[in-house]
């Protein structure tokens, strides 16, 4: 028994050891590919969100020669958001519903290697809230994660395109959807979920990357079993956030509807081993019908990547009335405030404010509007002996808290759509800005009382958009210094700013706009340097990568996402696609629908 007994625990070790190296070459894999700036290995191109390349052959003085290279159509006819991932040889293409995903073979003419289309019951289409997007794979342990419109979470081996597993994370019968990009660190899978306007409750998960097993699950709002919150340990502005700090801000059980949807961004600092995201709005639209602060909706929110526990939060807009989610992306960067090196967290939300904030500890360092023509609050309290310390200042006429149910507010600065969405900004360490997407949009909004059924949509809310009074111009795209909270260049655009910036240490900046522009300018000035009209409106996001000692630019073009609902879905009613359809009825005449990857390179 004893001879048995040692050749067992050495077998055993044995596999043990095995598996603990080929765990370690999956992880080194995953480094190495993040750590190659010819690469773009992760769906903001690093764990940090900056959406910035090392790459420099394409500098401000050479861009204006780029010419496509080559282009590659998806097939589908809906809106394109999020950006490819390149990882050596292989690039991996995403698209919306049904979320087919291409492997090419950059060193063969971008030839299709594997495809994997994914079958999905197409009732999950109409509860997708602004269109049938998706915003994006996630690259690690030798697999590629897409998180499908059916919330199934599936790992694709990356050479094959097999299904390792899936794992379904949510219920689309009850208005669930996945939209969002996953995240991958340290053998973990993150991802969140779509469905605020249905009364969706929301969540960030951690998944095991070998085999789907749920880590943790931590919700927006509930007992603080569910947020993975410790009254005593979990921070907001610098105090305990104390006990049941969600469920004392809801009327009765209404947390169990109340959306804070996290299908946004997410970023990571290894240092720290925090992992940050974004909540987005409290269900319904209509803010009569949910009395108090609706934590911890509208949230910053920073959890231990292990544990899920929440070491700090920071909610923005406290009872939103507006529908100003906050699942914008939290670009972190060491910035210089007030003399001092900070690690800080950027953020850009759909309230107007950009919001500067120390990662480590959640202080509130700058808030400050980056769209002059926000008017629904005046400024956010930064005054900590104020007992409105850290809240905006909502102003009585644009409240339609305020001015009460089936009452039109109007002239609210921005949108619902906010003075920026999901499209996600750019940070540069070079010049020390912040590279912003943003929509110039105002609305009338009328909130009404609305029911909740499992499945059908919980708005409560009728809206109309616009541009700000005596302006044309739906968007700017801005450079933005985040130590101060001040606008450094704007450069006007038609319609709002869809597609999320790149910057490069070439000195450039690429954006696109959503008639189909791919654009080029400097990231000092601003000044228009390179445009190039792609086949569709450009909601994707701008990546780069290098490959046989190139460099190129590439982006997804396809018009959609909310702002071009009606284009995508056919929609007429101006009220329609919750008032995009009206407030962007004029792309009609610029962009028509279409899938393509544009890729752009300099001449030989």
């Amino acid at each position: 028994m004893r001879m048995k007994t040692a050749r067992y625990m050495l077998a055993a070790g044995v596999a043990t050891a095995s598996l603990l190296a080929a765990s370690a070459t999956r992880a080194d894999d995953f480094t190495t590919a993040m750590a190659n700036s010819a690469n773009w290995a992760t769906p903001a191109g690093s764990d940090s969100g900056q959406r910035f390349s090392d790459l420099s052959q394409i500098t401000a003085s050479n861009v204006h020669k780029l010419q496509v290279a080559w282009t590659f159509s998806t097939g589908v006819l809906r809106g394109h958001e999020g950006n490819p991932l390149v990882i050596g040889d292989m690039m991996y293409v995403h698209a919306p519903f049904p979320n087919t995903v291409f492997a090419l073979d950059l060193a063969h003419e971008g030839k299709i290697v594997w495809k994997y289309t994914p079958t999905q019951d197409p009732n999950v289409i109409p509860v997708m809230c602004c269109d049938t997007v998706n915003r994006g794979v996630a690259y690690g342990d030798g697999m590629i994660f897409l998180h499908q419109a059916d919330t199934t979470l599936a790992a694709l081996d990356a050479k094959t395109g097999k299904v390792a597993w899936s794992v379904k994370t949510d219920d689309p019968s009850k208005g669930a959807t996945g939209t969002g990009a996953p995240f991958y660190v340290n053998g973990k899978v993150y991802v969140g979920v779509s469905g605020g306007e249905f009364g969706v409750r929301g969540w960030l998960a951690a998944y095991d990357a070998k085999d789907g097993k749920q880590v943790w699950r931590g919700y927006s709002m509930g007992p603080d079993s569910d947020t993975l919150i410790d009254p005593q340990k979990t921070m907001s502005l610098g105090k305990p956030v104390g006990e049941n700090s969600s469920e004392k801000t809801w009327k009765g059980d209404q947390w169990k509807i109340g959306g804070g949807d996290t299908w946004g961004w997410i970023t990571y600092d290894p240092k720290l081993n925090l992992i940050y995201y974004g909540s987005g709005n409290p269900s319904t639209w209509n803010p009569k019908q949910r009395p108090g602060d609706n934590k911890w909706s509208m949230t910053i929110w920073a959890r231990d990547a292990n544990t899920g526990m929440a070491k700090w939060v920071y909610q923005m807009t406290p009872h939103d009335q507006w529908d100003y989610d906050g699942i914008n992306e939290m670009i972190l960067a060491d910035l210089e405030i007030g003399g001092k090196k900070v690690p800080a967290l950027v953020h850009f939300d759909r309230n107007g404010f950009g919001y500067t904030l120390n990662r480590a500890t959640g202080e509130l360092l700058v808030a400050q509007k980056y769209d002059p023509a926000v008017n629904w609050a005046t400024k956010v309290d930064m005054d900590k002996n104020s007992e409105t310390y850290g809240r905006p200042l909502v102003v009585p006429q644009y409240s339609t808290e305020h001015n009460g149910e089936d009452v039109n507010s109007t002239n609210i600065c921005p949108a619902a759509l906010g003075s920026k969405d999901e499209q996600p900004a750019a940070f540069s360490p070079v010049t020390k800005l912040f590279y912003v997407p943003t929509n110039h949009v105002c609305m009338d909004y009328e909130p009404f009382r609305v029911s909740y059924t499992a499945g059908q949509p919980y708005v409560g809310a009728t809206l109309s958009m616009f541009p700000p009074k005596g302006q044309t111009n739906m968007g700017n795209f801005i450079a933005w210094d985040a130590s101060t909270g001040k606008i450094v260049w704007s450069d006007p655009e038609q319609f709002s700013v869809w597609s999320g910036a790149l910057a490069t240490k070439g000195g450039v900046v690429f954006y696109g706009t959503l008639e189909g522009y791919l654009k080029a300018v400097d990231a000092k000035s601003g000044k228009e340097l390179y445009k190039f009209k792609t086949p569709s409106g450009i909601i994707g996001n701008v990546m780069t990568y290098e490959h046989s000692g190139k460099q190129y630019v590439a982006v997804l073009s396809g018009v959609g996402g909310w702002a071009g609902i009606g284009l995508a879905a056919g929609l007429q009613d101006p009220h329609a696609g919750l008032g995009a359809v009206g407030g962007y009825a004029g792309l009609n005449s610029y962009t028509a629908l279409g899938g393509t990857l544009t890729v752009f390179s300099l001449p030989n």
